[in-house]
């Protein structure tokens, strides 16, 4: 296997070891078993198409919904695979009650990020529209995901915009805005990857991930112009919903700098809540993680609450 392959296989397993670590407990069943009355799925869910090919999401519902919904994004390095779903990393979340959309996306080297950032707008314009189908509030949906899925879920909370009212398909005249967020460990300024004015636009520490940037990475100078549009950080506004990120400070892959840029410039902008939890010593994802899932559910506890309705 070479290094592209392994880097493949991690980005793809790394939600599915994520998983075991949820339950560490001698006493306690598999994951899967412990979780299989806790709710019901649904696999397979058309939210799109496109080039004649299904876009798909599987809806993971608690037996005692809270009302909220939340997005994962079944994502790393770009890639997404149906396999790659694993219920036990929901465990957390559907015993508090949110009902969970596994939303898996165009995946490189076949697409690449403009086009995956696609279907995460059209995935979040599905669960809204569809949110009462599900027992959802449509504004009470938040979004996570780990590398590749924390870029595609800040890319979200950054440029999810209104609806197009003349669309033919109505999910698509829904906005695809989001209203909290909670991620691992995200790229966030490819222009400044890992220190000031290095580039990170499918070259460097990122080259091996080339194809899911395209063509427009092949030359510095389309790269300073590229990653300026695939960065999350270059579309901060004041209006940003609550963030979470939590981030190892000895990420090889993913430098904890993007994180901080990230945080600093949208407390610089005066957006709403912001929060970054570094983990002293930790890498690209580690495996005692259970209590960094119960930090992100608090988070979209505080945030994904009933809106009062005005008496």
């Amino acid at each position: 296997m070479n290094a592209y392959s392994l880097l493949i296989a991690f980005c793809l397993a790394w939600p599915v070891w994520l998983a075991t670590a949820a339950d560490t407990s001698p006493s306690s069943p598999p994951v899967a078993e412990a979780t299989r009355a806790a709710f019901t799925r649904v696999e397979d869910v058309v939210y799109g198409r496109k080039f004649g090919t299904a876009l798909t999401l599987d809806v993971f519902k608690p037996a005692t919904p809270n009302g909220a919904g939340l997005l994962f994004m079944v994502s790393g390095g770009f890639f997404s695979s149906h396999e790659a779903i694993n219920a036990g990393y929901f465990k957390e979340f559907l015993n508090r009650g949110y009902t969970v959309f596994a939303v898996v996306h165009g995946s490189q080297p076949r697409f690449i990020i403009p086009e995956i950032v696609e279907d995460i707008h059209r995935a979040v314009r599905f669960a809204r529209y569809h949110a009462k189908e599900y027992g959802v509030d449509p504004q009470r949906l938040g979004i996570l995901g780990g590398s590749a899925g924390g870029h595609l879920s800040l890319t979200i909370a950054t440029q999810g915009k209104p609806g197009a009212p003349e669309a033919k398909d109505p999910v698509d005249r829904v906005s695809s805005s989001v209203q909290a967020v909670a991620c691992l460990f995200p790229p966030t300024d490819l222009l400044n990857y890992g220190a000031p004015g290095v580039d990170g636009v499918g070259v460097g520490i990122l080259a091996y991930f080339k194809p899911a940037f395209g063509p427009r990475s092949d030359t510095a100078e389309s790269r300073q112009v590229y990653g300026k549009e695939i960065s999350p950080i270059y579309f901060i506004h004041t209006n940003l919903p609550p963030i979470l990120i939590i981030h190892g400070d000895a990420d090889k892959l993913v430098p904890v700098q993007q994180a901080r840029l990230f945080i600093e410039a949208a407390r610089k902008a005066n957006a709403a809540e912001m929060k970054l939890v570094e983990r002293p010593g930790k890498d690209h994802g580690w495996p005692d993680m259970q209590p960094d899932i119960q930090l992100m559910a608090d988070w979209f506890d505080a945030h994904l609450k009933p809106v009062a309705k005005a008496p």
